[in-house]
């Protein structure tokens, strides 16, 4: 049996300088971060979109999904206010009525929809939201007259004409009244 070789001191202090700067999210000046690339649907719904910020929601532990602010004014004041969308990358398997349940839910923190609101906005997200697998994309845009359109993987999926929703869901990251501040801070490009 051939012994194993021991790394030396500077090596794991290397890879571990290495392993927590990535952990964080921070890239060494020599990487290069992943390229994010538009989404093909917000060419057409989002004319002129840029990147905002991105984010990373775990669950104990585990990748639920990746999420990127997209806004047509990379420049604006308060990137929350219409028009945006966001994209979720889906880390994992989830079944869409789900979905649908937990954002009902947290958009009650976010505001106080009617129990007739908070019905029909269950019923469409629904419809809207499908089960979803790792890679899979869930973007919503919310566009300036209030109306929130859906794309499933780069398919139009269908909206909800409703200015309520849309500030409410849309809300769930981006509001102060958010369960995730620290995801809003990285979204909105405020994080240090």
């Amino acid at each position: 049996m051939k012994p194993r070789r021991r790394a030396a001191p500077c090596d794991l202090g290397r890879r571990a300088w290495l392993a927590s700067g990535l952990a964080a999210g921070a890239w060494p000046a020599w990487a290069q971060a992943p390229a994010v690339t538009l989404p093909a649907e917000l060419a057409t719904d989002l004319p002129g979109a840029r990147l905002r910020g991105t984010a990373l929601m775990r669950y104990f532990g585990l990748h639920i999904y990746d999420i990127r602010l997209w806004t047509a004014d990379a420049a604006a004041a308060d990137p929350s206010l219409p028009p945006l969308a966001l994209e979720l990358i889906y880390g994992r398997k989830l079944v869409g009525t789900q979905i649908a349940s937990r954002s009902l839910d947290e958009m009650r923190r976010v505001g106080n929809p009617s129990q007739a609101q908070a019905g029909r906005w269950l019923a469409a997200m629904g419809q809207l939201f499908p089960d979803v697998g790792a890679g899979d994309r869930l973007t919503g845009v919310m566009r300036s007259d209030g109306v929130a359109r859906f794309h499933f993987n780069g398919q139009l999926r269908g909206e909800i004409a409703d200015a309520d929703f849309s500030r409410l869901f849309f809300g769930i990251w981006l509001s102060p009244r958010t369960s995730e501040p620290r995801m809003r801070e990285q979204l909105l490009g405020l994080a240090r």
